[in-house]
Order: structure tokens, then C-alpha cells, then sequence
């Protein structure tokens, strides 16, 4: 009864572990970068690390140090703590062995591939834990032949047992015999295509900007608004593709990933100060912000930081940590949040553009820029929907060697939705907020009256 008991105490964790990489799944990963982890007093049954999709050679190193335990009640059982590596697949049957009482700890199925027990400890740990100063460490050198994706873990199953330790583990694809490629099998294309990425952006800036020199007239200083969100989209892929490639060749983003986590702020916050203003008619209706309009930017400038701050922590961590969860559901929370507060302005434009469509003479002036809304918000809603819903449902759905596609599938989708408001609100002498002469107005006032239940939000 007692083990049965412990069992089901120890079977609790697993919930947590099984909503933890599900939400692994759900968010494509291009890791495999050597990682240095610290782990400290921690009791959980199962400790999720990174996961990697290995191609045909491939390894793992695991170096282990600074192993110390706590709250153990006598000797401790070195073989019922370990590491092993198991694939998404087979993961919830291993729950269902340790569920139906098939087996006691992870570590007893022949569903996972054990990397190391602890019994391998060198010199032999000190159970009590009360000499915390006392050292002890192994290595692993495993090679992987199996073309799949691994998640590493670690196993506890001596109950109530707290461990320390210090992992550094480095997965990698050997794609020639002296020649090792840290980034997973899906991911290793993605240097060439943030590249190329960048080049499209930096073309479109280029272009952009050409636009604004020969229409000088019509430009409005939310023109070189968008400008500026183009040119920092085209650094973020520059350094995110500076970041792929250092991280593929050596495991390391050798200071990449904070240009990244800086370009990313910067555009992250942009982005959606640019919806808001498009969305208000800033500098194209009229040129100030009403007060519910700059709360609305007051409210998404600070979430964009929160936003960052949690995505910095999710990727500087990992699964291993205690509060990783907790950081993704704040980021998802977050970033739901703001795509929905810069939704607000745009449906306030399209009201007050139908009440003054009905009220001051202007209908096809109005229609127009009451069409133009309308489109763009319908825009903006499939944008963040497959940005934020699709990308990750398909990243989840398709094999791990495809992993790039569903990068492809996002990028592709946000740079088609740059192109679009940058062609719907480019600067032009003719546009849909110049004057209209009579004859269109009074289609425009007929089209209005058959319009009005069209499009009830």
C-alpha cells in the first residue's frame, strides 16, 4: 500500500510534465545549441531538458556535475535516478505504464532509451546531503543512429528525494564525419532562409523608400512610420539568421541572440504602435489621437515589454525550469491580449466612418475609406489568427524534418501583410481620401443604404 501510495504521489508530476511538453510541441524549437543548466533542490519525478531531431549520425554529450541531494530518508537508490531520452510518441505510453502501474519510474520502460543512471556518480554522492561541498560528476558520450526526435529528461523516482546539479548537454547532427551541426534536423536550413528573408525586407525598404522620394507630396508622416518598421523587420531576420548560423556551426550565438532579443523589441512594439495609428487614422483622417486611443497605445507598449521579457525567458531557460510554464502561459496571455487591443481602434474608425458617412454629404468619400477599414480589419484578424493559431498548429502537425516549413508558413504570412498595408495606404495624389466628384457621390450615397447591414461587427 505504501508503494502504491508513493506511486500515485509520484504520478502527479506527470500532469505538469505531460501540459509541458505539450506546450513544447505546440511552439516549434530550433534548439540543439550547447546548454548549461542548474538545477537546485528540485523534487520533480521528471525533469524535461531540450529536444533535437537527429538525422542519420548524430550525438549526445552530457557532462553532470555538482550532484548533491536533500530530504532523502537513508540510502539513496542511485539506479532509480537517471537521464534517458524519449521520443513525443512514445512519451504518453510511458505515462500510461506509470499510470497502470506496469512499471515504477520511467527509467523501467523499453520505451525510452536510458542515457546514464546515476550509479555512474564519480566519487560515490553522499546520501545524507549534508556535505553540500562534496563534488560529484559524470560524462556521456552517446551516439545516435536513429533518425527521429528525442527530448532529453531526467527521472527521480525516490520519493520526497531533492537533487542538485549542473547539466551541460550538446546534441548535434554529424552531416559529415568532422563536421558537427548543433541546429535539429528541421532547422538546419534556417540561416539560408532568414537570409534570404532579409533581402526580400531590405528590397521592400528600398522600394519603400524610393515611393516616398518621388511622391513627396502625398507623403504623410506615418509613411515614415512604416519605413522604419520595415528596416528593423530586415534586421531582426539579419541578425536571427547571423544568430541560426553561429549556433550551427558552434553552439553558441556568440552574442547574436541579444542583437536578436533587442531587434525583436523594437519591432515587436513597432508593429503594433503601427496598427494602432492605422487603425485610429492617425495622419491619414486626422492628425492627433483621441484620449481611448492613446490609452490604447499606453496599454500595448507596456505588454509588448512583458511580451519580450517572457520570450527572453522561455528561450535563455528551457522546459528544465520550474517556472518555464509559467513564462509561456504568460507570453501566450500576453501576446493574445495585445493582438486584440490594436483590433479596438479600427473597429472605432469604422463605426464613426459609417456615422459620418450617413451625416456629412461626403458618401463616397467615406464609402471608400469605410471599405478600406473594413478590409484592413478582416486583414488583421487572419494575420494574427495564422500567425499566432495556424504557424503553431502546423509546426505541431508536421514532422520535425519539416520544421523550417511552418517558419516559412509565418514569415511569408507577415510579409504578405506588410505588402498589403503598405499598398492600401502607400502614398498616391489619387487615394481614398481625396475629394470625389458629385456623380460618385450620389452612387456612393445609394450604395451606402444597401450597405448598412452588411457588415455588423
Amino acid at each position: 500500500m505504501e508503494n502504491m501510495a508513493s506511486m500515485a504521489r509520484s504520478a502527479r508530476p506527470l500532469l505538469g510534465l505531460a501540459l509541458a511538453l505539450s506546450l513544447v510541441a505546440v511552439v516549434p524549437s530550433a534548439s540543439g545549441e550547447i546548454r548549461e543548466m542548474e538545477v537546485r533542490s528540485d523534487a520533480r519525478f521528471i525533469i524535461p531538458f531540450d529536444d533535437f531531431g537527429f538525422s542519420r549520425r548524430g550525438g549526445l554529450e552530457l557532462n553532470v556535475s555538482g550532484v548533491s541531494f536533500a530530504d532523502s530518508e537513508g540510502d539513496v537508490a542511485l539506479s532509480r535516478l537517471g537521464f534517458f531520452l524519449c521520443t513525443r510518441d512514445a512519451w504518453p505510453r510511458v505515462l500510461r505504464q506509470i499510470h497502470d502501474q506496469n512499471i515504477t519510474c520511467a527509467l523501467q520502460s523499453e520505451l525510452v532509451r536510458v542515457v546514464s543512471y546515476f550509479d555512474r556518480l564519480v566519487p560515490p554522492p553522499n546520501p545524507s546531503g549534508v556535505d553540500v561541498a562534496r563534488s560529484t560528476s559524470f560524462r556521456v558520450a552517446l551516439n545516435i543512429t536513429n533518425s527521429t526526435q528525442f527530448t532529453l529528461l531526467f527521472a527521480n523516482c525516490v520519493p520526497h528525494l531533492r537533487v542538485s546539479m549542473s547539466v551541460r548537454s550538446a546534441m548535434f547532427n554529424l552531416p559529415e564525419p568532422s563536421r558537427r551541426a548543433y541546429l535539429s534536423a528541421g532547422a538546419g536550413a534556417l540561416p539560408l532562409i532568414y537570409s534570404v528573408l532579409f533581402f526580400a525586407y531590405a528590397s521592400f525598404a528600398v522600394a519603400w523608400a524610393a515611393i516616398l522620394f518621388r511622391r513627396q507630396s502625398a507623403v504623410f508622416r506615418i509613411h515614415y512610420f512604416m519605413l522604419a518598421v520595415v528596416v528593423l523587420k530586415a534586421l531582426n531576420l539579419l541578425c536571427e539568421a547571423e544568430d541560426k548560423s553561429y549556433i550551427d556551426r558552434t553552439g553558441s550565438a556568440h552574442g547574436w541572440d541579444v542583437l536578436f532579443y533587442i531587434f525583436s523589441f523594437l519591432k515587436g512594439i513597432s508593429l503594433f504602435t503601427l496598427i494602432v495609428l492605422i487603425g485610429t487614422g492617425w495622419s491619414f483622417l486626422k492628425p492627433y489621437l483621441q484620449d481611448r486611443e492613446k490609452r490604447v497605445l499606453l496599454a500595448v507598449i507596456p505588454l509588448q515589454v512583458v511580451a519580450n521579457i517572457a520570450q527572453v525567458a522561455i528561450d535563455e531557460s528551457g522546459p528544465y525550469s520550474v517556472d518555464w510554464v509559467t513564462w509561456k502561459q504568460v507570453f501566450l496571455l500576453v501576446d493574445v491580449v495585445c493582438c486584440c487591443a490594436v483590433l479596438f481602434p479600427i473597429v472605432w474608425s469604422i463605426k464613426n466612418l459609417r456615422e459620418a458617412a450617413r451625416t456629412d454629404g461626403k458618401a463616397a468619400v467615406n464609402l471608400m475609406k469605410l471599405t478600406l477599414f473594413r478590409h484592413y480589419y478582416i486583414v488583421v484578424i487572419c494575420y494574427i489568427y495564422f500567425t499566432r493559431v495556424g504557424v503553431y498548429a502546423l509546426g505541431n502537425l508536421i514532422s520535425y524534418r519539416y520544421l523550417w516549413s511552418s517558419v516559412v508558413a509565418g514569415e511569408l504570412a507577415t510579409l504578405a501583410f506588410y505588402v498589403f498595408t503598405g499598398y492600401k495606404f502607400r502614398p498616391a495624389a489619387h487615394n481614398p481620401y481625396l475629394a470625389i466628384d458629385d456623380d460618385d457621390e450620389e452612387a456612393a450615397a445609394e450604395a451606402l443604404k444597401l450597405d448598412d447591414d452588411a457588415f455588423e461587427l
